[in-house]
């Protein structure tokens, strides 16, 4: 199962994280993997590309950034954009494959 968190601060977002394999096929046949890994990576390069935000990042055992300072309307609309395409996964194939929190602290 992929879990991928979001976690934001007073309403705006901080921080995002993503981990895991969903199993839905295997690995090079899993288009569930593959829809998730293309959301989650196209956001992270489209904030750097397209918006003066920066993100501190990582993409070792597992995917994940925080933003330096309180992001933007660009890169709000980016995340949000994100979290429906991420909600859309779920929809289409389940909450056994993809895990969405979103939490606030």
């Amino acid at each position: 199962m992929i879990i991928a968190r979001v976690v934001k601060k007073q309403g705006s977002y901080h921080s995002f994280s993503c981990r895991g394999h969903a199993g839905f096929d295997d690995m090079g046949k899993d288009i569930v993997c593959a829809a998730v890994s293309m959301l989650v990576i196209n956001t992270a390069n489209s904030i750097e590309a397209f918006t003066d935000n920066k993100i501190t990042g990582s993409d070792r055992e597992q995917i994940s950034w925080t933003f330096e300072e309180t992001p933007d309307r660009d890169a709000q609309l980016l995340m949000d954009s994100m979290l429906l395409g991420l909600r859309e996964v779920v929809s289409k194939y389940g909450d056994d494959y993809l895990r969405l929190i979103v939490e606030e602290v």
